[in-house]
């Protein structure tokens, strides 16, 4: 089943809601009509709440208010994001009947640009992990097979959009969480700098390099939705810089990286250390998971998830010294990334290295394919640079993503260059 949203830009959305052709309550009908229980994207759905702001949307726009381009648009949010008056579950055994008091700064700023929440979207039990299949709610279905894994741990965000059950959704990514679905069900992910958008109200998985991040069709209405969710007083005007580079990746399916390298030609190849920015990552993210998570392990094991409690087992184990030596190290990266960024506009490489496995292939202590599926997007979380995810062909069938990363300030350099992609 294709969604209503399937092919609907918000651009389009917006001029069918400023012309009277659409309403935000026939939008939100359309929005639950379009939803595939099959495909496990959400865990919860709000048609009374979403309905009250739905009425309240089109009584302003009739009435000449006008809250900006997600005015009156159904929009997803994952479920370690809180919502109030919702369950807020992380995917987790550990949060059942939880019941969010307040909502989320992000949220908080979705309801102030006018969107209309449908419900919230399946996720990897507390966002740790990239594959969506490890959850007390069941895995989230790819929806170009369903046999496949969505990615995570955005995984029903991703699965809402790619199947034209909402034209936007949100949701977070510490080590590639929005990126590595996006790319894998076919749909635009971006991950803006650092702090860009407020984390408060987020469960947390690892607080220096948790962000939010947006899921949608395009790139187009990923910077719509940035634009709307950020701070930004003024619009930033990126400095010009010398074009893209092409970043050579590894342990890359050989048919993965010809595909992605073949939108960019003529871009010179450059080095980043990527293994070492994947353990710099390994030991910042789990140090800082595992003291979220510590007191739960040792009170009540045996309500994660086994693969979870595995991965967390493991983090526990994580010395002192390497955190200390991680945190030391990522300076040291960004010192080198940023000579980079200097002589070129955007680095360039696959968002992941595989197409997506078949559900259940990443299960395990670390789950055999757990850090290939980060290996090419969290050296841009250790670093708090913009990354975004965008289509970029198919491999034997199955959707890929091309990566484009640039400096803080600069993310219009990445739309624009989305924007100049064959469709």
């Amino acid at each position: 089943m294709t969604g209503y949203f399937a092919g609907r830009s918000l651009a389009d959305l917006g001029r069918g809601l400023r012309s009277g052709s659409d309403t935000s309550a026939g939008l939100l009908a359309r929005a639950l009509e379009s939803v595939d229980p099959s495909l496990n994207a959400f865990v919860t759905l709000d048609p009374e709440g979403a309905a009250a702001a739905a009425r309240q949307a089109d009584e302003e726009l009739a009435s000449g208010g006008d809250r900006g381009p997600l005015h009156g648009v159904p929009v997803a949010v994952k479920d370690i994001i809180d919502v109030a008056g919702l369950p807020t579950g992380m995917g987790s055994a550990h949060f059942a009947g939880n019941v969010a008091k307040e909502d989320a700064g992000c949220v908080t700023r979705l309801r102030a640009a006018g969107a209309v929440i449908v419900g919230k979207t399946g996720t990897h039990e507390f966002a740790y992990g990239g594959s969506g299949d490890v959850s007390v709610d069941g895995p989230c279905r790819n929806p170009r097979d369903p046999e496949r894994i969505s990615g995570g741990s955005s995984s029903g965000s991703a699965v809402a959009v790619a199947a034209g059950m909402v034209p936007l959704a949100l949701g977070t990514d510490t080590g590639g969480s929005v990126r590595i679905p996006a790319a894998f069900c076919g749909i635009a992910g971006f991950k803006p700098h650092y702090g860009a958008i407020p984390t408060d109200g987020v469960f947390p998985l690892s607080p220096s390099l948790d962000h939010v991040g947006v899921l949608a069709a395009t790139a187009a209405d990923c910077r719509t939705a940035y634009r709307a969710l950020a701070d930004l007083p003024h619009r930033e005007d990126a400095p010009p810089g010398g074009g893209p580079a092409w970043i050579v990746p590894f342990e890359t399916d050989t048919d993965v990286e010809r595909t992605v390298r073949a939108l960019f030609p003529d871009a010179p190849s450059e080095r980043v250390d990527l293994r070492g920015l994947r353990r710099v990552f390994v030991g910042i993210q789990d140090s800082e998971a595992y003291d979220i998570h510590a007191e739960r392990v040792a009170e009540a094991p045996e309500l994660y998830q086994p693969a979870t409690l595995a991965r967390l087992e493991r983090a526990a184990r994580t010395s002192g010294w390497h955190y200390v030596r991680a945190v030391r190290e990522r300076e040291r990266y960004a010192r080198e990334v940023a000579a980079l960024l200097d002589r070129y506009d955007l680095l360039v490489l696959p968002t992941v290295p595989i197409t997506a496995p078949l559900i259940g292939a990443t299960d395990g202590p670390m789950g055999p394919l757990q850090p290939s599926l980060v290996s090419l997007t969290c050296a841009w979380n250790i670093l708090g640079l913009p990354a975004l995810s965008v289509p970029a062909g198919t491999v034997r069938g199955l959707p890929v993503g091309v990566q484009l990363v640039t400096r803080r300030g600069a993310e219009d350099l990445l739309f624009a260059a989305a924007g100049t992609l064959p469709d």
